[in-house]
């Protein structure tokens, strides 16, 4: 399953973000107090197109794509050298597959900022830091090993320039996701993990002053700095949210009309997962089940269905294959088949966000 690891700074509202999202129930001040194991749990992507299926087949299950999320330990800085708990950190963030930070932006006297006072872009700025400082680290001793190594590998020559011409792209203090490798160059450094190349969410977590507002001190600079870095950027009120989890369906649609916002920050939190993680979803609809299945981008249909069951995956002839937005505008799978909107698509074929699929099988 996918997983995106919710990091930053102590107190910044990670833990209660995480529960939000997971629905779990982890103490929010535990790493505060020096724990360094990371919460885990998994949250439901919402998508409007399984309850439009769910209410046309009224199967007897529903289910939802699912992302997985990492709550890691707060951190400090200097975490790059190991300070506080950095080491604990580092080693959580290597095991996800994006980043979400949440950064603190609102102001409470009962929980007082690690750094003294509240700024979100320094707060980005030390993040950023400590991830490319710990990769500089990584690369300047991997090249050292190959260079002083007795019994060198058969590509030590090309990894070593490969990993310097890294390494002086992050001394400019630029992430690696920013360098352009050749397909090469990327397969050739798939052995390893580079916290600087992963993808990012920003969160900034505000009070429901500066939600109602939308404006809080550096506000512009935040979003300056997301517009440079293309990291998505997501505003919410972890504790307001929290307030919203408890209401009904129709309070809680209420509730987010008077703060003037159409969906939940939890929501669009794990639909920008979905997207930065390179996911697609294709669902397979009847009686029994609809279900949102999730896929990487570029994926086959053949591979999709090695995801609904292996055999189906062995045994695949074809795949019958209607478009939700097609389906969305006539309503019935007969009359999709009637506008020739209905196909029969081969194992090559490249799976898109929305197709509804029947997978055609012999073992």
């Amino acid at each position: 399953m996918p997983s995106c690891g919710i990091i930053g700074l102590p107190m910044a509202g990670k833990t209660t973000v995480f529960n939000l999202l997971t629905g779990a129930k982890a103490q929010t001040s535990s790493f505060f107090s020096g724990k360094t194991e990371a919460n885990i749990g998994v949250a439901r992507v919402p998508d409007q197109r399984v309850d439009v299926l769910t209410h046309y087949y009224k199967p007897k299950k529903t289910t939802f794509a699912q992302i997985e999320f990492m709550d890691m330990p707060g951190l400090v800085r200097g975490a790059s050298e190991g300070q506080g708990i950095g080491n604990a950190f580092l080693e959580s963030v290597r095991r996800v597959d994006a980043l979400v930070h949440v950064v603190r932006a609102f102001n409470e006297s009962d929980a007082e900022h690690i750094e003294g006072s509240v700024s979100p872009l320094r707060d980005v700025q030390t993040l950023a830091y400590e991830l490319l400082m710990a990769d500089m680290a990584f690369v300047d001793k991997r090249i050292s090993r190959l260079k002083e190594g007795k019994k060198r590998p058969p590509q030590a020559e090309e990894e070593i320039i490969l990993l310097e011409k890294i390494l002086f792209h992050l001394e400019s203090e630029r992430p690696l996701k920013t360098l352009e490798l050749s397909v090469s160059e990327r397969g050739a450094l798939a052995q390893y993990t580079f916290l600087t190349d992963k993808p990012m969410i920003l969160v900034i977590n505000l009070d429901e002053h500066q939600l109602r507002s939308k404006a809080y001190d550096g506000s512009r600079e935040i979003a300056a700095y997301a517009a440079e870095h293309a990291l998505p950027l997501i505003e919410l009120s972890a504790h307001t949210e929290v307030e919203l989890a408890d209401l009904s369906i129709v309070d809680r649609q209420e509730f987010l009309r008077d703060l003037d916002i159409r969906e939940s920050g939890v929501d669009r939190i794990a639909r920008a997962a979905y997207d930065v993680l390179g996911l697609v979803s294709f669902f397979t609809v009847g009686e029994d089940e609809v279900r949102a299945w999730t896929l990487r981008r570029e994926s086959t249909a053949k591979q999709a269905a090695g995801k609904i069951h292996s055999d189906l995956e062995r045994g695949f002839i074809r795949a019958e294959l209607m478009r939700y937005a097609d389906f969305a505008a006539w309503g019935t799978p007969a009359k999709l088949k009637e506008k020739g909107l209905f196909s029969l698509e081969g194992k090559d074929y490249l799976v898109q966000d929305g197709d509804i699929l029947s997978i055609r099988f012999n073992v």
